[in-house]
């Protein structure tokens, strides 16, 4: 098999554990768990960032702070699993999640776009990356 054909299954199989195994990091679930995490993502403060982690949209607070850690270490957590079962990097994998989690945001809520920039997700799909699956 290339080495494309290896990236392009990699990030094939990503994406899926992506969508079955991550949901408990997805953003509808763990807002039930953390109303300040729910509360900072429907005010704009924070959102989904390419690389697959969390980032804060406003000026940084310590409270912010610490939602935006305390989700980004699960998340690190989970992608090193998954990315290990997958045969793919760390990397490859948070990039893929990136690419759902961004897909999955939903109207109202904020999204960093390609170029960087902060996005808020309108009723179209959002911009991705052009590696996104």
């Amino acid at each position: 098999m290339g080495d494309m054909m290896k990236s392009i299954t990699k990030s094939v199989l990503a994406a899926t554990a992506f969508a079955t195994a991550l949901g408990g990091f997805a953003a509808p679930a763990f807002a039930q768990r953390d109303p300040a995490y729910a509360a900072a993502r429907a005010a704009g403060q924070v959102g989904e960032k390419m690389d697959g982690y969390l980032g804060i949209v406003v000026a940084e607070t310590p409270e912010l702070r610490r939602i935006v850690n305390d989700i980004n270490i699960k998340r690190r957590a989970v992608y090193s699993e998954r990315a290990q079962a997958n045969n793919a990097t760390l990397e490859e994998y948070a990039l893929t999640a990136g690419c759902q989690a961004i897909l999955a945001t939903a109207p109202g809520e904020k999204y960093q776009a390609p170029d960087g920039s902060w996005q808020t997700r309108g009723t179209s799909a959002p911009l991705r990356d052009p590696r996104c699956p």
